[in-house]
């Protein structure tokens, strides 16, 4: 059909939408407050980088074995339990992407109020979210060409920000030179939690695995943007950071969200900062635009196959899963009138985290399980790869229960709920 036809730059450029966001532009301040050296604070971008990487070529093979829609919901209902799967749907359906885009819209409306102080940031939130949702609404030929055209003004305005910053000099003297201690911190919990915030940062470059029923070649195309995708993040995410570290001291990104505003005022004075923060606002609704786009297709995937939800997998004729995507635009609205930035992203990034875990373990079993299944992308540096990933996620969600134990109860708790919801719903299945 004709709505399914996407390639390989629309695919590319949801993966860069989905992790170019909200993260980039704020978790620099918490990270600062308990990383009080620059070497660190670069070497867990590198390493988040490394796990996004590894994540990207372990969901490059699942993808290429398992072409169909649905992201880890179909994957871990293939390779463990129908079960497991419908728990990752169910975080995806109710946080996965919810959360994201509301933290995205928090971020946007934070920034547009540093731009227009006459603008309320919590009203701005609800109407670029609402917006957005709109126009997703139409058909998948819009969404894909609506997302190409934002993606490409998002990424020119990182890579602008860091030509200003490499040409533009400041009155602060940094060095990204190791220094006493800073190996010690590497291996603390605020080492660990730090991780947790920038994970989520790269968080997306599984993206393109959600919409695999919509790609033309899926089994070709899918992988290849996760892996471009995700290389141009890491080199544009360490990139950033550098400049946001070279342009202001330390302690004036501590606690702070608006990140991006405060290295802008340094470079370029406040007028500079007020304009960079307008362009930065403009620049996450790339990113809510993503995963508004991604989302609604898990939640799609699930109404097809239950019947007690099968309102859900209804399509108007453009493509679009109308009801899926009203059903996250209300959940987003909820979030954005209920939560602080920092309990929904610790909250949500622990149930997230678990996810992937389990699918990038399920490349090993699938591996052993069925050895002759077709895989025209096979997961580059088997077994070691999803190993890294494996090993530096739990490494992140372990120091995060210990630090935050509430907000990993609360994502232990969803992934709960949603395992025994499948229960009472498994005997009207309408599909295997």
């Amino acid at each position: 059909m004709e709505f399914r036809k996407v390639g390989l730059i629309t695919c590319t450029a949801l993966v860069l939408a989905n992790m170019i966001g909200t993260g980039v532009f704020t978790s620099l301040g918490f990270q600062v407050a308990v990383l009080p050296s620059p070497f660190p604070v670069l070497m867990v971008w590198l390493l988040g980088g490394l796990v996004a990487l590894c994540g990207a070529l372990s969901y490059a093979e699942l993808a290429s074995a398992l072409p169909s829609s649905g992201g880890e919901y179909y994957f871990l209902s293939r390779i463990y339990h129908p079960a497991i799967g419908f728990m990752a749907g169910f975080v995806s359906v109710t946080v996965g992407f919810a959360a994201p885009i509301a933290l995205a819209a928090m971020a946007f409306g934070d920034y547009l109020a540093a731009t227009f102080p006459g603008v309320h940031p919590g009203v701005a939130s609800m109407v670029v979210v609402l917006l957005v949702a709109l126009l997703h609404s139409l058909t998948v030929r819009a969404s894909g060409n609506f997302q190409v055209v934002v993606t490409c003004l998002k990424v020119c305005l990182v890579v602008a920000f860091i030509v200003i910053g490499v040409w533009k000099e400041t009155a602060h003297p940094v060095s990204f030179a190791p220094k006493p201690g800073d190996f010690a911190l590497m291996v603390s919990t605020p080492f660990a939690i730090s991780l947790m915030f920038v994970l989520y940062a790269y968080t997306g470059w599984n993206a393109a695995a959600y919409i695999l029923s919509e790609v033309r070649r899926p089994e070709v195309t899918v992988p290849w943007a996760l892996l471009i995708g995700t290389v141009i993040v890491t080199i544009l995410y360490v990139s950033i950071n550098a400049v946001f570290l070279a342009a202001a001291p330390l302690q004036d990104y501590v606690g702070k969200i608006e990140v991006g505003q405060i290295a802008a005022e340094h470079l370029l004075g406040d007028e500079g900062g007020r304009i960079m923060s307008g362009l930065i606002s403009l620049g996450l609704i790339s990113a809510i635009s993503a995963m508004t786009w991604a989302g609604p297709r898990v939640t799609q995937a699930i109404g097809r196959d239950l019947a007690s939800l099968k309102v859900l997998s209804a399509t108007r004729s453009g493509g679009v899963p109308l009801p899926a995507l009203g059903l996250q635009t209300l959940i987003v609205v909820i979030l954005l009138l209920s939560a602080t930035f920092e309990a929904v992203l610790v909250y949500a990034q622990f149930a997230i985290l678990a996810c992937s875990f389990l699918a990038v373990l399920g490349v090993i079993v699938l591996r052993w399980r069925q050895p002759g299944l077709p895989r025209p992308f096979r997961c580059w540096g088997y077994p070691v790869t999803p190993i890294v990933f494996l090993v530096l996620n739990l490494f992140a969600m372990a120091y995060s229960a210990h630090d935050k134990p509430a907000y990993a109860l609360a994502g232990a708790a969803t992934l709960l709920v949603g395992f025994l919801l499948y229960f009472p719903l498994r005997k009207r299945r309408l599909s295997a």
